[in-house]
């Protein structure tokens, strides 16, 4: 019973999203594609086009991984694209290491570039050229230990969000990185107008909490550069975060071989806007910005009917034994120190 009811509710709520978007409904119900992501009666004016660089990079070869993504913005800046979404660590093509000692360590991470270094600056450089915004992806020169970041420049060539993978994949190689600490959003400013955009990376998607806290500082697109096989049940994950947050989403992934791609994008109601398939290619999102605000104004998910005075618990430092693991070096793996 309990089901119906939600079900219910979110027809109604998907009704009332799409006579404020200007949307037609079927027998009195707007369906969801037409609530969250169909073209506004303006034509493109308000759909922001979302490019996923679903490529092979040339194992850690960052001049030829640089030049294959320049392809790919070029190719879609000639598609009208707002945004380019690189997969994970594109500057080595997620190349990483399977013996587990500080040498093997010290030498993969000498890779790290600077984001006010020459690769970063490229990407820059096209943007401006391509009025596209790019969210380029790199091993990141930090001190200690380097990050796994994304960079997102927008279309006047300037670095608006630098956001460090806060879920390292610490039972791989990644433990030899340092976590990023936060979720940082901003306003970024495209052709369509503004967008408050956020981002996530592989891993982080998994944890409920990575998308809260980008919903929970207005964000209305999260991009999310991916790594790792996309299998049903993952890519079903990624859908709720975008259902239960009222906020879009879209994730660029390596193709075949080396993973097995499934890039795609999910609106603010849960509604699919792209699948992508397994094989390379550059694969493009639309996102009615109408409509996804006119959605989030009348949801009851995000933050319409929370209530954090309750969660005390989900802040605690919990140490369950069954969840207890090593890193990658056999070493425990303390949250805290992560």
């Amino acid at each position: 019973m309990r089901t119906g009811i939600a079900a219910i509710a979110r027809r109604v709520i998907l009704a009332a999203a799409a006579v404020a978007a200007g949307l037609p409904a079927a027998d009195g119900i707007a369906q969801p594609q037409q609530a969250a992501s169909n073209a506004t009666t303006d034509g493109d004016a308000h759909t922001l086009r979302i490019a996923l660089m679903q490529a092979i990079p040339a194992g850690n070869d960052q001049q030829e991984n640089l030049e294959i993504a320049k392809r790919y913005c070029r190719e879609a800046a000639a598609q009208k694209a707002d945004i380019l979404l690189m997969p994970e660590m594109w500057n080595i093509g997620y190349q990483g290491f399977i013996k587990f000692d500080q040498e093997t360590a010290r030498e993969w991470q000498k890779q790290a570039i600077s984001t006010d270094g020459p690769w970063v600056g490229e990407f820059r450089k096209l943007a401006r050229e391509l009025r596209l915004a790019i969210g380029t992806t790199y091993l990141q020169q930090w001190p200690d230990k380097p990050r796994n970041c994304i960079s997102l420049i927008d279309r006047h060539g300037d670095i608006v969000l630098t956001y460090a993978k806060v879920h390292t994949c610490d039972f791989a190689f990644e433990a030899a990185l340092t976590a990023g600490d936060n979720w940082p959003t901003v306003e970024l400013e495209t052709a369509k107008g503004r967008v408050r955009v956020g981002a996530m990376i592989c891993f982080d998607r998994e944890f409920p909490e990575s998308m809260r806290s980008l919903m929970l500082q207005g964000a209305e697109l999260v991009i999310t550069p991916n790594a790792c096989l996309l299998d049903s049940l993952r890519i079903a994950q990624f859908q709720v975060r975008a259902y239960e947050n009222a906020t879009a989403v879209a994730i660029a992934n390596y193709p075949r071989p080396l993973h097995n791609g499934q890039s795609t994008g999910f609106d603010a109601g849960g509604t699919r806007l792209l699948s992508a398939g397994e094989h390379e290619g550059l694969f493009v999102a639309s996102l009615d910005l109408n409509a996804l605000r006119a959605y989030r104004k009348n949801t009851l998910w995000g933050n319409a009917w929370r209530k954090p005075h309750r969660y005390s618990l989900l802040t605690d430092q919990v140490d369950l034994p069954t969840f207890r693991r090593n890193d990658a070096y056999g070493q425990p793996f303390k949250p805290t120190e992560r």
